[in-house]
Order: structure tokens, then sequence, then C-alpha cells
């Protein structure tokens, strides 16, 4: 028995291309943001082995997606990596995953709407001069969610469509910087970084946990699972396309950018903005700027896109009866989760703009909200890589070399959770994993008394499970 009510509406389906699914996906991830910014941080900390850090990161979420793709390619559905772990684990699990997915979805959104202020000032500041940057951030944020609201309101392939165009702009633009890097580097064999020199292992695994926030949201085309044509097959392709071909991206810019800089008077680590120092030293200033208002809009890209993916989610979350009923309602003419999207939104609101009025850096908000979100992440990928044998045994296909990738899956993915918690990081670093745990605890225990008083839910829930796995078992 489905739990979707029809007369409430439903999203459009067999619509969006594999471009679009893919679009989904690089919108969330906003590639052209780490070498920009979060290459910083990994440098920092990894030093000489931020191309390595990249490299085992991209290892890492590709033998992920090998899971993920275990029930894209057999089950589609809007709510992602929550339907998927719960065909393999039950509702129970699957619920804990999907609330952790809606709590990274939103809380990346509010990171990244920090992150598309911080340059978006940046750009101001160069046509203007002097302002207000605290009145400046608080209407540049309200501006950015109320257009990001807008978007997803209306249609979820104008969203991934401005999403892919933002991003290709801004990664061509950093694209001319590296290469010319490359072509006028004098070092393009860096013996620092290919002998890693100066590095230690715990500092390469500490450098790992960024390298993977660089990453999360790359399952995020997932939630197109009712919107996609053909999503048994491109959403699947989709995964491993965007994983490929971003880590790609991340390693060859990573390694540039250090070589780069390699004995500069000012280092890497000394750089707020490596791209624009970069593009003046090789005579391409004028791209510095067009940087930063693309990272500008390639964060704003990523918040529409990561409002999208919380917002189907909740959707999902919202006809199986787990939480507010009316966020499972559909638009009648846009066929868009309208109440989902506005749910999320006000969500991401609460999160940026509270911490802007309270004089929070917009660095340290990206930093904050960002961590968060990666525990969230963290938690669900991980459900999904244990839950992916269990759903495969169900159907008769598992295979030895199924419970191998679920097991180097899982051990990979604790190496950033370990990195999170330990070494305990200073105030107010310290308090987010338990901010997080409490955000995590309330979904269980909502979900623990709706077992409870409505018991069944679980059957129904079960139900709409299996039947979103039914078009691959009729193959």
């Amino acid at each position: 028995m489905s739990i979707d009510n029809t007369p409430h509406g439903a999203l459009k389906r067999d619509h969006l291309t594999f471009i679009d699914v893919v679009a989904q996906a690089i919108g969330t991830i906003a590639p052209s943001g780490t070498p920009a910014f979060v290459i910083l941080g990994v440098f920092a900390i990894a030093g000489n082995a931020t191309w390595l850090a990249y490299l085992f990161a991209t290892l890492a979420l590709l033998v992920l997606s090998f899971n993920i793709t275990a029930f894209s390619s057999r089950s589609a559905s809007p709510g992602a990596l929550y339907t998927f772990a719960g065909q393999g684990l039950g509702p129970f699990w699957g619920s804990i995953a999907g609330w952790s997915l809606v709590i990274a979805y939103l809380f990346t959104a509010g990171a990244v709407v920090s992150g598309s202020v911080n340059y978006a000032l940046q750009v101001l500041h160069l046509i203007v001069g002097d302002l207000n940057d605290y009145s400046a951030s608080i209407v540049l944020s309200l501006v950015a969610i109320g257009l990001a609201f807008w978007i997803a309101w209306r249609s979820i392939k104008l969203s991934t469509r401005l999403s892919l165009t933002l991003e290709a702009i801004t990664v061509a633009a950093i694209l001319i910087v590296v290469v010319a890097a490359f072509v006028h580097g004098s070092s393009v064999v860096d013996h620092a970084q290919l002998s890693l020199e100066g590095v230690s292992s715990d500092s390469l695994r500490l450098g790992l946990v960024l390298a993977i926030f660089s990453f999360v949201g790359f399952e995020s085309a997932t939630v197109l699972g009712h919107e996609a044509k053909d999503p048994l097959h491109v959403i699947p392709r989709s995964v491993i396309t965007t994983v490929l071909a971003i880590g790609v991206f991340f390693i060859i810019s990573g390694y540039i950018l250090v070589a780069a800089f390699q004995g500069a008077e000012t280092g890497l680590a000394a750089t707020t903005a490596p791209l624009s120092v970069l593009a003046s030293k090789l005579g391409i200033g004028v791209l510095g700027p067009v940087i930063d208002a693309g990272v500008s809009a390639s964060f704003f890209a990523s918040a529409l896109a990561s409002i999208n993916a919380a917002a189907r989610v909740i959707y999902l979350l919202s006809r199986h009866g787990v939480v507010f009923a009316k966020a499972g309602d559909a638009h009648q003419r846009f066929e868009t989760p309208h109440v989902a999207v506005a749910l999320s939104s006000l969500v991401v609101l609460g999160l940026s703009v509270p911490l802007i009025i309270a004089g929070t850096g917009l660095l340290d908000a990206f930093g904050y909200l960002g961590t968060i979100a990666t525990l969230g992440f963290l938690v669900s990928y991980s459900l999904v890589a244990v839950g992916a044998p269990f759903f495969l045994a169900k159907r008769g296909e598992l295979r030895a070399r199924h419970v191998v990738v679920s097991v180097v899956s899982v051990l990979l993915l604790l190496l950033p959770l370990i990195g999170v918690l330990y070494p305990v990081p200073p105030y107010p670093l310290n308090l987010l994993p338990y901010i997080f745990l409490a955000l995590l605890v309330v979904g269980a225990v909502h979900f623990l008394r709706l077992r409870s008083r409505t018991p069944k839910v679980l059957d129904l829930i079960q139900g709409d499970l299996d039947a979103a796995a039914a078009p691959a078992a009729a193959e």
C-alpha cells in the first residue's frame, strides 16, 4: 500500500534529463567554492598532502557510490538515502537516515548562504567601496534565501539549469587561472608535494575531513527519483560521474594551487583569496573579481540545490506520516513540493540570519553550520553503506563483493567521523557534535513516539519503501 495522497498533488514525473540530474548534484557541491575557499582549510591541516587528501576522498566516495547505486539502479524515490536505508534496514533506521539527511541539507544551505554573502561583499567593495558589512550581510542573506525559495517553488528544472550555468561559468574562470599557472609555472613537478614533505599521518587524516566536506551533496541527484527520465539508469550514472569529475577537478586544482604558492612571499596559508592573487600574478587579474562573483553565485546555487534536496526528503517523510502532514503536498501548477520548499527556506533563514545578527563572522558561520551538515551526511552515508547488503540479500542478489564494498565504505567513513571528534577541537567547535546529536535524538524520539501511538504507520511505510523498488523487480 502506498501512502502517496494524489488529491494533494504530485511531483512532475519523467521530465529531467541526465544533465539536469547531474546539475542537481553539482549545484549542491558548489565545486568552485573548494579552490576558492575550502582548499585553504585543507592546506592549513594537510600541507603538501592536500592533493592526496582529495585523492583519498575521491576514492572513498567512489566506493560509497557503489553502495548508493546498488539502491538507485533498483529503486526510484524522492526520499533518496532515507528510502535506501529504509529498504535495507527498516523504517526506524531509514527515518534516522532521512532525518540526518534533512539536517545535512538544511545546514549546508545555511553554511553556503554565509559563503555566498562573504564573496558578494568582496565584489560590492570593489564596486562601491566602503559599506556597512553588518547591514549588507543581513540584506544579502535575506535576498539569497528569498530568491532560492522562489526558484525552488517554481521549477526544479529552472533550479538545476541555473545551478549548472552558474557553476560552468565560475569553473571555467578557475580553470583558466589553473591552466595558466600550470603553463607558466616552472615547477610542474612539485617535489615537496610528491614526497609529502612535512606531512604526518594525523595531518593527512584531519585534512581528509575537510576534503570529504568538499564533496558532500554528491548524492543529491537521488532525490529526483520521481522527476528524472529513466531514473534507474540516469541517477546511478550521475552519481558516479559527479564523483569522478569533481574529484579530478579538486585534485588537479589543489596540486597546482599549492605548487604555485611554494616559496612565495605570501604563502597559501596566509592568502584569503588565492585564485585572485594567482590571477594577478599571472597578469590576468581581471578574472579575480569574476571568480569572486562566480563563487558567490556558486554558493547561492548550492543553497538552492540543498533546499530542493531537503524539500524532497521532507516531502516523502510527510507522505509517510513522519513529519508535518501538509509538507507532503505538491503544487497543482508547478508540481513542486512547495510547502516543503517553504518550510526548508524558513529553517535556512533561521540558521543563517540569527548568526549574523549575533555578530558571528561569515566564515565562522560557514564552518559551524558546515561541520554539523557534514555529520549529518556521514550518518546517512554510513546507514546506506550498512543497509546495501541487507537490501540485496532480500532480493536474492547479494554477492561477496557487495559485502566487501559495504565494509570498506564504513571503514573509510569512520576516518572523517573520528577526525571531527578527535582531537577535541577548541570551543565552540567542540559543541557542534553534541548539537548534531541532540537534533538527531529529537528525530529518533519523534519516530519512536509515532510508532508507539500509530503502529500501523510502520506497515504503511514499509509497504511504500518496498513499492519504490518494484519497477526493478518487474524487469
